[in-house]
């Protein structure tokens, strides 16, 4: 066996065996002052041994890692890396191609062009539309935004893209109160400012208020860029596209979804009519890494107006082949490289049947979830669990600051438990435990663990 052999098939050992392991415990035992330690030295003056550097690397990082590959992982929205993506990550990093032009690494290319074909197909989205492999949503964000910045601006007469903002016209950006963080970085990445924004009254649930946005509308002119939400962060919640989106056209308006979990809706006969209308904006942000279970990182900018999506992010030098008709250089899409493979492996494995399965099982483990919590006295779901979203708040029965305290005790207790791991939040001013069920792994069976692992934690709490 050849060294290059050995030394994967090591790397390949120790990764199955990291995923095979039913995890004892979904939190680290290792924190990062423990962590460094395992690594921090001194620059080595000679070289190490390929199989050692990789058994080290496997010792010391495994303490130190969240079971974010595992059943009971609800911290953030993220999926489960399902096998058959890690397995075509493992092959696009063997490969070591430059996937960011056609004649570069032309088959990087054309599983592109397939994937996102099918990935249009799958969301229900205009067919027209131009999509860039990114690494997550808040690139995607970025991406679709910066398309969406020069063509307000050309609209008007500016070309952004040649000679930038400074004297451009007045962009005004309006977004609700409720939009995630990512959005606002996206903004400021762009030169538009992350508080030189109309933000927009939003609902108990975090919805976009229509009659306050048609409010808004009226003190507007000039070219508009508006941000609208397909899931909410803490409740799953959408804004009402089909009464918002004309209302914003109205204005000239390019509308932006930012999809990141929530435009999966749109795979599932079951969850599309949260989104219903979405169809009509103009550009949608989600991530490859959440429902379809592609590694960590991928993700998707998808624009209706290629031309514009193709003036924003175009990467062109003399040294580089043009695509021709009917070919497709990722570059011209994304600021950075090419993520197909993982993707094109995820939709071929599961089809559109496994999505949709996969998608309302995670739905039904949500409502299971909440259904078990909001039948123990103290303990309240302070969302309507549309999606995968749950927002829970433990002491109900008690003044607002010692609810506050009771939730804080329990999240402690949950992550001390590590049965399962789920973080705290602030919603509505109040302190609150926030899951994201989104994992392929997670069963009815596995729901129930994890509702009875949260009952127990805070039981003990409450006695304590």
């Amino acid at each position: 066996m050849t060294a290059i052999a050995s030394l994967f098939q090591e790397a390949a050992r120790l990764a199955a065996g990291f995923r095979q392991a039913a995890p004892a415990r979904h939190v680290p035992t290792h924190d990062y002052a423990a962590s460094l330690a395992c690594f921090d030295e001194p620059l080595p003056a000679a070289g190490s041994d390929m199989l050692d550097v990789i058994r080290r690397l496997s010792d010391g990082a495994e303490p130190g890692l969240h079971a974010t590959t595992g059943p009971r992982f609800f911290g953030w929205v993220i999926g489960g890396s399902h096998p058959v993506g890690v397995a075509a990550d493992f092959l696009t990093s063997a490969w070591g191609q430059n996937a960011g032009n056609h004649a570069v690494a032309p088959a990087a290319s054309a599983v592109e062009t397939v994937a996102a074909r099918w990935l249009l197909d799958l969301l229900q989205l205009p067919a027209e539309s131009s999509v860039g492999f990114v690494t997550g949503a808040t690139v995607a964000n970025f991406t679709c935004l910066a398309a969406a910045r020069g063509e307000v601006l050309r609209q008007v007469g500016w070309d952004a893209d040649a000679n930038g903002l400074f004297g451009a016209p007045e962009i005004t950006v309006l977004i609700g109160d409720d939009a995630h963080t990512t959005v606002f970085s996206a903004l400021q990445f762009l030169g538009l400012g992350h508080d030189r924004v109309l933000r927009v009254r939003t609902d108990p649930v975090g919805r976009i208020d229509p009659a306050a946005l048609a409010g808004t509308l009226d003190t507007v002119s000039g070219p508009v860029i508006a941000i609208l939400q397909a899931g909410q962060i803490n409740t799953g919640a959408f804004d009402d596209f089909a009464a918002i989106i004309p209302l914003l056209k109205t204005k000239g308006a390019w509308v932006h979804v930012d999809g990141a979990f929530g435009l999966w809706a749109q795979a599932s006969m079951k969850t599309s009519h949260l989104s219903r209308g979405i169809e009509a904006a103009d550009s949608w942000a989600t991530d490859g890494h959440k429902w379809l279970q592609t590694p960590y990182d991928c993700g998707y900018a998808i624009v209706r107006n290629e031309l514009a999506h193709r003036r924003a992010m175009t990467i062109a030098a003399s040294y580089l082949p043009l695509a021709g008709q009917g070919e497709r250089d990722p570059s011209h899409y994304v600021p950075e490289r090419a993520r197909g493979f993982a993707t094109w492996a995820m939709l071929k494995h599961l089809g559109r049947g496994g999505i949709t399965t996969l998608i309302d099982q995670c739905c039904a483990s949500a409502r299971l979830i909440a259904d078990l919590l909001s039948r123990q006295p103290g303990i309240g779901i302070l969302n309507d669990v549309v999606l995968n979203q749950l927002v829970i708040r433990f002491g109900t029965d008690l003044p607002s600051e010692e609810g506050d305290a009771l939730t804080r005790k329990t999240i402690e207790k949950i992550q001390a438990d590590g049965m399962i791991f789920a973080g705290g939040a602030k919603w509505r001013g109040r302190d609150v435990l926030r899951l994201s069920v989104t994992n392929f792994q997670t069963t009815s069976d596995e729901a129930q663990l994890a509702a009875q692992s949260i009952i127990a934690a805070f039981k003990s709490v409450s006695r304590g």
